[in-house]
């Protein structure tokens, strides 16, 4: 009989779960907090962005009959490892051919204006993308089929009494994740882009005065944002079904993650991240499933009373 209390065993699952979840969340929202702490855009497209690096690993993996040839986990890395430069190239395409030239012919527009019309600009793209999407691969929701979303590996505790399992896909979702996080804040912090980047979202202006290409930054972190979240779709789609509007299943999440880290904080996005991710499934030891979204934001809305900054919004500084 085991000595330990009654629902510790659960308790310690739903937090490997969570810290799991939590992870991927948080490269979603290191993607987004990338591009609104450098260029201060709301990009209403990014749960699409996530829904697009989905379909590429599909295509990968089933499209050109890798996971075949190759095995799962080798076509799975493979598409995760090379939706990251496709889909910064489009991203980069997307604001030079599009964002970028909003306010060309209007130099009186004031910041606030092109702020607006960007914002316009990326729900048009979210439409474009989602109903494009629907017309492309029909409705019906699609998996990867990986073995890895149905083993689990197994920790055991108190002489075998206590049991916590580990699904595999979301033990690489979350690696992969973490390295991605790893890779773009020695990005931001031991290159000379990085520096330019920083400096583009610290004072546009001054950066300009000294030389920096602040449009080039601007579509070097569109890029690096699309291909971020490309790259979380890709492993989230190697546990999760999707469809074409899977996008709004995340983005609620990616948006309440950046603004839980701090506003204007890139890696403080992804502490906000692994907070949902850890909050959604500890909510379930006390609430039923279909609650978890609504205990999410009513703690995001405590938080927020507590701290308005964000929950790491001081300790963490503007990566």
């Amino acid at each position: 009989m085991p000595f330990y209390p009654s629902g510790l065993e659960a308790f310690f699952q739903a937090v490997a779960t969570g810290l799991l979840v939590g992870a991927t969340y948080g490269l979603m929202c290191v993607a987004l907090g990338l591009i609104f702490g450098i260029m201060r855009l709301i990009n209403f497209a990014q749960g699409d962005f996530l829904m697009l690096g989905m379909y590429f690993a599909l295509a990968i993996m089933s499209g050109l009959g890798l996971a075949s040839l190759l095995g799962s986990l080798p076509a799975l890395v493979l598409a995760a490892v090379a939706a990251v430069p496709i889909f910064f190239a489009v991203g980069w395409l997307m604001h030079r051919l599009l964002l970028g030239r909003i306010g060309r012919d209007r130099p009186d527009m004031t910041e606030g204006e092109m702020h607006q019309t960007q914002l316009i600009m990326t729900l048009g793209i979210s439409l474009v993308l989602s109903n494009g999407g629907l017309m492309a691969f029909g409705s019906t929701p699609v998996s990867l089929n990986t073995p890895m979303a149905s083993q689990a590996l197994v920790l055991d505790a108190f002489g075998g009494d206590m049991m916590v399992f580990l699904n595999e896909a979301r033990i690489l979702a979350a690696v992969a994740a973490l390295a991605a996080c790893g890779g773009l804040y020695a990005l931001l912090h031991r290159t000379d882009l990085g520096k330019k980047l920083r400096a583009a979202a610290d004072n546009p202006l001054a950066a300009i005065y000294m030389g920096v290409d602040v449009a080039r930054c601007h579509r070097v972190t569109f890029g690096l944002g699309f291909g971020l979240t490309a790259l979380a779709g890709a492993m989230v789609a190697s546990y999760y079904p999707f469809q074409p509007y899977v996008g709004l299943d995340f983005v609620i999440v990616m948006y309440a993650g950046v603004v839980l880290g701090g506003l204007g904080s890139i890696m403080g996005s992804f502490w906000g991240g692994l907070v949902i991710g850890l909050v959604q499934q500890l909510s379930t030891l006390v609430l039923p499933m279909q609650l978890q979204s609504t205990t999410v934001f009513v703690v995001f809305l405590l938080i927020l009373l507590i701290r308005p900054q964000g929950l790491f919004g001081r300790s963490v500084e503007r990566a």
